[in-house]
């Protein structure tokens, strides 16, 4: 990720402070030196021993602004003070938004030059912090679909976390394979593959590791477009406005997507529509799809990941006779990211590779993504609004493929699958507004992740799966069953891991919450492995 600083200062301002401040902007980000890009600020400023000093310590242009420039650019946390001083109400965040939207161009100091449009993509990382003579912000800048022209620079609150509650709510069987191997079995009694995280919750009131759902949501904004959707209920839906949205973020005419009813519906219409002889699914991984394919009558073969290999997808491992190739990315319940590049090396002439990419908005930058991509033949890609936007209960999903796939999945579809409040929001979730919500919230759940695996790290009894990119991780414990049990007499729920095939009664699931969440949910475990002595 590209950062960009903009910083406000007093005159005479030491360089020492000015890096001490930014270098605490960047922890908080989660990020290093080597990911800054510019250093922005008022042009009157941009000339300081401080600043300029502090430029030349990171290595990057020092750009300056004019004040009438910096005070067009809306800013999310505006104070008096600098308005006053400078006609802007915040320095560092204008100049930090600025220079983002640019993709790092400005005013370089000194040069006069300017033209650019405030704020177009941009997104703050960091809102202002503040030392004795300096302000600082980060902005970073979120790419934009073609003919998309929402306007808007919007900042996500960092309570903002993943976990499926409301405001208001409470604080909030077998051994594992040694080697990556193919498993034809077509027995399913070992794994309840109908288990949900959303079981754990249910009729309990725990605080909820077990559901990846993003907290307070759905956001207010799309809680009134659905709700003014209401007023339509009387028309059957029209999906051509939101198919038309999706394909445009994605750069694809309508033709190549599906809206669905979640990418639960999609996976049933794979495995009803799809002529499958010999699908495959890879290992661990959502349970769903092998569901749906074992209900529509076909015997799953299965490929599983080994652990001692971190679960990474070895292309090798997949049989060269299957027709039908499913694998999650990011994984569910692995965390793992898997290569784009490695993924689409499972494509073949005659088989159907199917990408589940469900938690693939909660990946900064939603690298190693193959949604868009139509040079991969016979590539499906899911995906799905639940997650990040909290819309479980709406159920609303879309399929990225080639034409004549879509259409058979089409036909297997019921009349007016999707609802129109779902519609609504699926139009709404394709702006250019909400991607630039949805990357900062992948952004700060990463920071929150690092903090629950620096935790967890702490226990010698605790082994997590390394690389993590996913608002979730897997993690093994001697006897996870009965911690887990213990956790929940604490008022915390985990997602259990031995539903998925590859993983035995020793693994958990945990959800990616909020600091202070993470903090009370070590200190549980701390006494659940006590307990456990």
């Amino acid at each position: 990720m590209c950062a960009h600083l903009g910083v406000g200062a007093r005159s005479g301002v030491p360089v020492d402070e000015v890096l001490a401040l930014v270098d605490a902007v960047l922890r908080e980000a989660g990020l290093t030196r080597a990911a800054v890009r510019s250093l922005a600020t008022l042009d009157a400023r941009a000339a300081e021993p401080g600043v300029a000093g502090a430029g030349a310590e990171l290595g990057v242009p020092v750009r300056g602004f004019p004040a009438g420039e910096l005070a067009a650019v809306a800013v999310p946390h505006p104070s008096a003070l600098p308005l006053d001083a400078t006609g802007t109400p915040s320095v560092a965040e204008a100049a930090a938004l600025l220079t983002a939207s640019a993709g790092g161009t400005g005013v370089t100091a000194g040069t006069g030059v300017t033209g650019v449009t405030a704020g177009a993509g941009a997104v703050l990382l960091v809102p202002k912090r503040k030392s004795r003579s300096v302000t600082c912000a980060i902005a970073t800048c979120v790419p934009v679909c073609p003919h998309e022209h929402t306007p808007g620079v919007r900042l996500l609150h960092l309570t903002h976390g993943y976990i499926a509650r409301e405001p208001g709510s409470p604080p909030t069987i077998p051994t594992p394979h040694t080697t990556a191997a193919m498993d034809m079995h077509t027995q399913s009694d070992a794994h309840d593959l109908r288990h949900h995280g959303d079981a754990e919750v249910r009729d309990e009131k725990l605080i909820d590791l077990a559901v990846n759902v993003r907290t307070n949501t759905p956001p207010d904004w799309l809680r009134r477009r659905i709700a003014d959707s209401l007023t339509g209920l009387a028309a059957y839906p029209d999906g051509r406005a939101a198919r038309a949205a999706v394909a445009v973020r994605h750069d694809l005419p309508p033709g190549r997507v599906l809206l669905t009813a979640g990418a639960a519906e999609a996976f049933v219409l794979l495995a009803r529509a799809l002529p499958a002889r010999r699908p495959v699914v890879v290992h661990p991984q959502f349970t769903e799809p092998e569901a749906a394919l074992r209900d529509a009558g076909h015997e799953v073969g299965r490929v599983l990941l080994r652990e001692e290999d971190g679960f990474r997808l070895d292309p090798a491992a997949v049989p060269e006779d299957a027709d039908l190739v499913v694998i999650g990315n990011p994984t569910n319940p692995t965390s793992v990211l898997h290569p784009a590049a490695a993924i689409a090396a499972l494509a073949r002439p005659g088989r159907t590779l199917v990408v589940d990419e469900a938690f693939m908005d909660a990946v900064p930058g939603e690298r190693e993504s193959l949604a868009g991509r139509t040079d991969v033949p016979g590539l499906v890609v899911l995906r799905s609004l639940t997650k990040t936007w909290g819309l479980a209960g709406l159920r609303i999903g879309y399929v990225l493929a080639d034409p004549e796939t879509i259409a058979l999945l089409e036909r297997a579809q019921p009349l007016w699958p999707v609802s129109t409040p779902a519609l609504v929001a699926a139009e709404a979730c394709m702006s250019r507004m909400a991607l630039a919500e949805a990357e900062h919230a992948a952004h700060r759940i990463g920071v929150e992740r690092a903090h629950l695996l620096a935790g967890l790290a702490e226990f010698d009894e605790v082994r997590t799966v390394d690389g993590a990119e996913g608002p979730f991780v897997l993690l093994r414990i001697d006897g996870a069953d009965a911690i887990r049990d213990r956790l929940r007499l604490l008022g915390f729920a985990a997602r259990r891991g031995d539903t998925f095939p590859g993983l035995d009664r020793n693994w958990l699931r945990l959800a990616v919450r909020d600091r202070a969440t993470t903090n009370r949910f070590l200190q549980a475990l701390d006494q659940a492995l006590l307990l456990n002595g």
